[in-house]
């Protein structure tokens, strides 16, 4: 038997926030205790539930049907969209490719990538390439994109409450988002069909962008890995939307919001028999934003880790690389 204190301690729980305490607060203390409540989350955990966001069920729903009738299409007729050389920037990158830094098995996964449409003249097109769209499915263009524009927005809303908590404006982010190269990034996770496989659906590892949204963590699969180094399941409710710091956010913050590792893990038994499908939105910032360490998160107890500034450009190219798609 295990002690009192061991038997009786709560199992560790990723907490889920209702975001219109912030963006449509009943209260004088609602937008703080929001903004207190939801820091203190990413600097145990990197990430949390954000629930009431906003976006319409119907929107997300048709956004996953026809991401599912794309992947749903043969081989050949989606190896058409993979851009070769491109680093999967953009369109299709087949199953097989993209492998976690360090990992020695590819992910079990192929994906699609929707970026930010901006126009041929922009200063950021030579590394913002246009968008592919699948002539196959008919509103694809239309409901791809419209999650993108819904997830980009709640993307700004979170980021305004960090910038709060760090003690910066509540528009800090705003004019260094607002061309981000950000991606949104419907992928499919196959059947597994073997038993005893080396792969896993995503190996662990750490985001590059300052945040991530994800719809669709409802299937289960989704560890996140504590302080303690216990993997911990976050399995959301269906209406909530996963959003998790990344190393550019780390990097900029000096680790005071950690980019926390994760992974998807295999499910058990005639569950693993089952296709997944997930749909993160990777928030970046405008690609000539210079990543260098808030003077407002370094102290004698937080030292500078980042001495040398990076651009968001040269980052996400170093990175790339890491992961085997570029």
């Amino acid at each position: 038997m295990g002690t009192p204190d061991q038997s009786n301690r709560m199992p560790a729980r990723i907490p889920t926030l209702d975001i219109r305490r912030f963006t449509h607060p009943s209260s004088p203390g609602d937008r703080q205790a929001f903004v207190d409540e939801l820091g203190a989350a990413y600097r145990e955990w990197g990430f949390a539930g954000i629930r009431n966001h906003g976006i319409p069920q119907s929107l997300i729903d048709d956004a996953y049907r026809v991401f599912q009738a794309f992947f749903a299409l043969p081989e050949d007729t989606k190896k058409q969209y993979h851009v070769a050389g491109g680093g999967g920037a953009r369109g299709y990158t087949p199953f097989g490719v993209e492998t976690a830094k360090g990992a020695k098995h590819f992910d079990l996964k192929e994906f699609w990538h929707i970026g930010r449409e901006i126009p041929d003249d922009s200063k950021y097109r030579d590394v913002m390439p246009p968008n592919l769209w699948p002539a196959e499915v008919a509103d694809f263009r239309e409901k791809g994109y419209a999650l993108y524009s819904a997830l980009d927005a709640l993307g700004a809303q979170v980021l305004a409450a960090l910038a709060l908590h760090i003690g910066l404006p509540e528009d800090w982010f705003a004019d260094k988002t607002d061309s981000g190269n950000s991606i949104l990034r419907p992928i499919h996770y196959p059947p597994i069909t073997a038993d005893d496989i080396p792969n896993v659906r995503a190996g662990a590892h750490e985001d590059i962008n300052l945040i991530t949204l994800l719809v669709g963590a409802s299937a289960a699969g989704l560890e996140v890995l504590s302080h303690e180094g216990e993997w911990v399941p976050f399995t959301s409710d269906a209406d909530t939307i996963v959003v998790n710091i990344g190393d550019m956010l780390q990097r900029l913050t000096n680790h005071v919001y950690p980019s926390t590792t994760h992974r998807v893990v295999n499910p058990p038994g005639d569950e693993a028999r089952k296709p997944r499908y997930s749909v993160p939105f990777f928030l970046h910032p405008n690609p000539d934003f210079v990543i260098d360490v808030l003077p407002s998160t370094v102290s004698a107890d937080n030292p500078s880790r980042y001495p040398e500034p990076i651009t968001a450009q040269g980052y996400l190219e170093e990175r790339l690389k890491e992961i085997k798609l570029k």
